[in-house]
């Protein structure tokens, strides 16, 4: 279901992207606009980008083999990474280049309405992606708020989309202004300077992704909230002692390792801890689906403890 409605976000944004990027492109060459060539870049850059993210939610869901037994899902976090390099090199780079050789050299635009048209149009467009990626969003983000529900998200193409869309709007109103002021004071250097604008949002959408992405790539855990009732399903089961060590790692948006380590009392025979380790991972998986590899150890806090003291014994002096 998840991967679904994140395909429906990006072939949203797909279908919108492309048709507006043609229509920029001859725009740009019949009024000479650098915004609206910058507008027209960065409309290709995001087409491009849905495809990658299509991309990589198709070679995500390969099953996993013996080259990789926890899956594929990590690559869908690679290509959104991707992503972000091109946004950040390809859309703001060229805008940058674009908006200072019109900045340095300045040159008045043929026919203003023509670009006018065609950003209203655009806007409509992007709106409606915007809206459709909003609404998706909206629907894993619970009580958070947009920013918060950004940070503890683990599947990228929604808010990938939605950073991509809402860069996209804020292009369309720095052009539509550039272009406007530019005309209106007969200072088409205004027309350069909007396209240096595009290119710092561009560059800021880049930034943000990329760092949300890093996190992803390196390793993050579930959410708390999961966590904390995943302690509570141990904590509530009589047969367990204490709770040693939890471990959590997403491997994609829906796929999350969980490791346990249990200390179970010493009257339990063999069969019993294997019953309650059974127990414990059938009501872990029930209540939380996106957990789909449960391993649990069975060992005494004391033993436990010796083995963490030992592990970071073991560990080079980082300072030397």
């Amino acid at each position: 279901m998840a991967a679904t409605s994140s395909k429906k976000v990006v072939y949203a944004a797909l279908a919108g992207n492309s048709l507006i990027a043609v229509t920029k492109f001859t725009a740009a060459a019949f009024t000479g606009s650098s915004a609206m060539f910058s507008e027209a870049i960065h409309s290709v850059v995001d087409t491009g980008n849905q495809l990658l993210l299509l991309h990589g939610i198709k070679r995500a869901a390969r099953p996993a083999d013996t080259a990789h037994p926890f899956g594929y899902g990590m690559e869908l976090y690679f290509w959104t990474f991707v992503v972000a390099i091109l946004i950040f090199g390809l859309g703001a780079g060229l805008s940058f280049y674009n908006g200072v050789i019109q900045v340095l050299d300045p040159h008045p635009i043929t026919d203003a309405n023509i670009n006018y048209l065609v950003l209203v149009i655009a806007m409509v467009f992007e709106a409606g992606a915007w809206w459709i990626a909003l609404k998706e969003f909206r629907k894993t983000k619970g009580p958070l708020g947009y920013l918060a529900a950004v940070r503890v998200s683990k599947d990228p193409t929604v808010f990938t989309v939605l950073f991509e869309d809402s860069a996209a709007m804020l292009g369309l109103v720095a052009a539509f202004a550039g272009i406007a002021v530019g005309e209106a004071l007969d200072m088409p250097v205004f027309d350069g300077v909007a396209s240096v604008v595009i290119g710092l949002i561009l560059a800021t959408t880049a930034a943000a992704l990329a760092f949300e992405c890093k996190g992803l790539l390196i390793g993050e855990g579930a959410r708390a909230a999961v966590v904390a009732g995943i302690r509570e399903i141990v904590s509530r089961d009589p047969r367990t002692l204490r709770l040693n060590e939890l471990l959590t790692m997403h491997f994609g948006p829906n796929d999350v390792l969980l490791n346990l380590s249990l200390d179970f009392p010493r009257e339990l025979t063999a069969d019993q801890v294997e019953e309650a380790v059974t127990d414990l991972e059938r009501r872990i998986k029930s209540e939380f689906s996106e957990i789909t590899r449960v391993f649990i150890e069975a060992q005494g806090w004391t033993a436990h403890l010796r083995s963490q003291t030992t592990s970071q014994a073991g560990e080079p002096d980082r300072d030397a």
